[in-house]
This record gives structure tokens, sequence and C-alpha cells, in this order.
């Protein structure tokens, strides 16, 4: 194993070759940052003091806002930094600990997706599990970090530190921090939506079997909420995941891009989807004004 001795921190990267728009881009980003902050803990808020909320599936509500605020608050302070005030410079250590939080944070919410399927389960040991999976499936990667020495340029391409970002860094065998998440990615990620998607074949043909319309819709309503999250999380994954695997060639800032609307787009709209399509947070909403 290698020990790391390297005392260079890393230097962040905003959009390259945009350095004087820097303040410009970084208005949109900071009214998403806002929004995102007070669209899920208005969630949070909501769901802790409206009793009649205190259901499997608003639970399972509360840690998708809950870990949609934690990838933002994760990456804000790197982002705003690089872009306000030009503060580049992350420590190794910091950097890491960013890049564990990120990465497992995004295991929990496609874990979290899963467990909406199954609402009616025990609400502690599924989130108890979505967390320790999550947390332990990452941690193999994030520690080997630590003993890498970084002898290429420390200049990362985002502004907020990704496992992948920092490896290629490395001037030692990083074969298994390669393969290792692409196995996690498919055993976890994937099989997540899989077991989604089989559910809701199954649930669909349940709902479309009760007679009376009017309970089918109720039915139907309750389901489109948690396929539109489920559709705005994964299309992301899949679009980030062909921008880097196909698009070499494309601009790096097209790259950037795509990894704020990943990290953004999902935290962004699950408040307003659930803000829009359920009846009893519409209701909490007026009837328990938070702020």
């Amino acid at each position: 194993m290698w020990l790391n001795t390297t005392v260079s921190p890393f230097l962040l990267t905003g959009f390259p070759g945009m350095e004087k728009a820097h303040h410009w881009i970084s208005i949109p980003l900071l009214v998403v940052y806002v929004s995102i902050i007070l669209g899920n803990g208005t969630l949070l808020l909501l769901i802790k003091d409206d009793h009649s909320l205190h259901e499997p599936m608003y639970y399972f509500l509360a840690m998708l806002a809950a870990t949609d605020l934690g990838v933002t608050l994760t990456t804000m302070p790197t982002v705003l930094g690089v872009l306000w005030l030009n503060h580049r410079e992350i420590g190794h250590q910091v950097c890491f600990s960013q890049a564990y939080f990120i990465h497992t944070l995004s295991i929990v919410e496609s874990g979290v997706l899963l467990a909406m399927a199954y609402d009616r389960f025990i609400v502690m040991k599924i989130g108890i599990g979505v967390l320790t999976r999550a947390g332990l499936s990452i941690m193999p990667i994030i520690i080997r970090l630590h003993w890498f020495p970084y002898c290429h340029s420390h200049v990362l391409s985002h502004a907020f530190c990704l496992h992948q970002d920092v490896i290629k860094l490395a001037c030692a065998d990083i074969t298994f921090n390669r393969l290792y998440p692409v196995v996690v990615v498919f055993a976890m990620v994937l099989l997540d939506f899989l077991i989604i998607f089989f559910s809701y074949i199954l649930i669909l043909k349940t709902v479309m079997g009760i007679a009376s319309g009017e309970e089918r819709a109720k039915a139907l309503n309750t389901c489109v909420s948690h396929i539109c999250c489920i559709l705005v999380f994964y299309v992301t994954v899949v679009g980030l995941t062909f921008i880097h695997r196909f698009g070499k060639h494309a601009p790096h800032v097209v790259h950037i891009t795509m990894s704020y609307i990943y990290f953004l787009f999902p935290p962004f709209m699950n408040p307003v989807i659930y803000s829009i399509k359920t009846k009893q947070i519409q209701s909490g909403i007026v009837t328990h004004p938070i702020w």
C-alpha cells in the first residue's frame, strides 16, 4: 500500500474559459441552491409538524428530502467559493470527505426510491438498511484515496470532489478504484431500478384491476409522484453516464453542465413534484404555514 506524503492541495475548477462570467453564472446556481434548501426544508418541517403525515410514505419522503439537502449542502460551499471568490484550493482530507458524502448520498437516494415502492414495510428497518448499505459500499474506495501519491496535475475537473476525478491524479495502481465503483453501480443502482420497474408493473396491474374508476384514479395519482421522482433521478444518472462514456470529444463545459444537472435537478424537482401531485402536502402547506 502506498503512503500519501503529498502536501499540495487539489485545485477545483469552475467553468474553464468562462472565468470572467463566473459571478453571473453563480446567480442562477444560487437561486437553485436556495430553492432546494427552502423546498426540501419545508417538506421536512411539514412532515415533522403535521401528524396526519406521520405515515410510512411521508417518512420516506422526509428521507428523500434530507438526502437532497445533504447533497446540496455538501457541494454548495465549494461551488460558490470557486465562482464568487475564486477560492480553488481544497485539502486532501476535506476533498475525500466531500467525495464520500456525495457518492454515499447518491446511493442513499437510489435506495430510498426503492424503499418508497415498499412503504408498507417497517420504515425504520429499511431506512437503516439503506444508510448502512450506502455508507459501507463507498468506504473502501475513499479509504484508498488517503494512501495514493498524487504526482500528476492537482487540478480537478469540477468545483467539487468526485472519486472518479481524484483517481485520475493518482500515481499508483488504481485498478480496484476503477472497477469497484462499476460493480457498485451495477449491483445497487441498476438493481434498484430493475426492482422498482418490476414492482410498479405489479402495482399497475393491481390498480387496473380495481373496479371503481374513482378508486383507480386515486391509486394511480399516488403512484405518479413517485414515478416522476424515479424518472428525474435515473434519467439524469443515465445522461451523466452517457456523457462520460461516449462524450469524450464533447466540450468540457458540457461535462461540467451535465454534472450540475445531475446534482441539482432531482433535489430541485422532488419537492415541486410532491407539492403538485400530493393533496396531503398541498393542504399541509396551506393549513400549517412553516415560515
